[in-house]
């Protein structure tokens, strides 16, 4: 079962669009979609970023926008944004501290733990700004590589929040 995090901020290098490094407080949007990655080779990731910069406006117009944390040093996650022509933040968490605190599930044991492309599982989370504290208002643990919320779920999550 997945527990809430008490701190949802973070202060990470930014090697996508926005600035760096990037704060939660710092994010001009009401809604932030975290995206947990498992590592810069997951397929799973590769795609599911992809699909999300193509339809980015759709995430601008319900006031979010989408971040995705990725287990690997700035140059890498910098690598990765323009791969992928990525028009939203992509944070470099090279030693999983964020991912950890915000509980990202890493299985298959000390095998899992060793490499994260085999053990890090994907997190999708919804941060709610609007408050004086920011509030987590969707999760989505991922028990498998490509077990992941559509993109169709995430925008009517924010709908739904809105």
């Amino acid at each position: 079962m997945y527990s809430t995090p008490t701190d949802l901020s973070f202060d990470l290098p930014n090697g996508g669009a926005g600035p760096d490094p990037l704060r939660l407080d710092q994010v001009d949007a009401a809604f932030v979609v975290l995206l947990f990655q498992r590592d810069h080779h997951c397929s799973n990731c590769q795609e599911q970023v992809a699909a999300i910069a193509e339809r980015y406006d759709e995430f601008r117009q319900r006031n979010a926008i989408v971040v995705s944390i990725l287990p690997e040093p700035k140059e890498r996650a910098a690598e990765w944004a323009a791969t992928y022509d990525l028009p939203f933040p992509v944070l470099a968490d090279p030693e999983s501290t964020t991912a950890e605190r915000f509980g990202q599930p890493v299985r298959f044991g000390f095998l899992g733990q060793l490499h994260d492309l085999i053990g890090r599982m994907p997190l999708a989370l919804i941060i709610d700004r609007r408050h004086d504290e920011p509030r987590l208002v969707y999760s989505h643990v991922g028990e498998g590589p490509g077990d992941r919320p559509t993109i169709e779920g995430l925008l009517l999550e924010l709908e739904r929040n809105q």
